[in-house]
């Protein structure tokens, strides 16, 4: 199963670790630390044109992280993931 974030990028599903509204959660001085170190370590890879409203951090099966800067908001995308379950359970 995989989720859309935009700019033609799909992501595996069982590699999300979390989804965050890049708003409410900057506010935590911790949080800006680690995108900051993330981007330091080349693991962050913006997938939008526009104003950014989330970051998605995964880790794929060889234990390697990745950040993902997204236009699409963290409601948004949390809906799109729940309906990729919802299909999956249903079929």
């Amino acid at each position: 199963m995989y989720l859309h974030l935009g700019m033609d990028k799909v992501i595996n599903f069982d590699d999300i670790i979390g989804i965050f509204d890049l708003d409410t959660s900057t506010v935590s001085k911790n949080t800006r630390n680690y995108l900051s170190k993330a981007e330091k370590d080349g693991i962050v890879e913006n997938v939008c044109y526009d104003l950014p409203k989330s970051f998605i951090v995964c880790r794929n099966k060889s234990g390697e992280d990745k950040v993902f800067i997204a236009q699409i908001s963290s409601t948004t995308l949390q809906k799109r993931a729940e309906n990729v379950v919802s299909s999956f359970n249903n079929l």
